[in-house]
């Protein structure tokens, strides 16, 4: 019925129950459901489908539990680094893992430059590194991203669409 609150879901079998009520709903019940379960008025903006998608992971949360606070915080982190990636104009990649023993090879101002990668760091002209970063400033005077300066990221171009970081 519009407007009645909905039964809160057990483990031991309502949540389908309720899942399938809240199919049946419509807009303002939705609204109200998601007022009950979120403890605050639902977002004037959302949609019939966000309302009913928002409203079904409480249903389960309550249900099923949540996750657990690492990864909620794992989960926050990622969050904060996609967020800060799209306020800086790049676009999130995956980071490269690199291997001991591997090697790169980067030439700046006609001079190639080698770095070998170590367990615990990186080796550029004898001297040890904590990060590609710091080598790349080592190499240039100014501060670069060692791994866009080495070639393990993708930059967007003027399209928008990726290419291979060549500076």
């Amino acid at each position: 019925m519009p407007g009645e609150p909905m039964p809160a879901p057990t483990l031991h079998g309502s949540l389908e129950a309720a899942l399938a009520t809240i199919t049946q709903a419509d807009t303002k019940t939705l609204q109200a459901e998601w007022r009950r379960l979120h403890r605050a008025p639902a977002p004037p903006t959302l949609s019939h489908d966000l309302l009913l998608r928002g409203i079904a992971h409480k249903l389960q949360e309550a249900a099923l539990g949540s996750l657990p606070p690492a990864s909620k915080r794992k989960l926050a982190a990622c969050k904060d680094e996609a967020d800060e990636e799209k306020r800086s104009g790049g676009c999130a990649t995956p980071a490269v893992r690199l291997k001991a023993g591997a090697t790169l090879l980067r030439t700046w101002h006609s001079q190639t430059h080698t770095v070998q990668v170590l367990e615990d760091g990186y080796e550029h002209q004898g001297q040890r590194y904590a990060s590609l970063s710091h080598i790349a400033r080592a190499i240039t005077g100014a501060h670069w991203s060692g791994p866009r300066f080495f070639g393990l990221t993708k930059r967007r171009g003027p399209s928008g669409l990726g290419s291979r970081a060549d500076a």
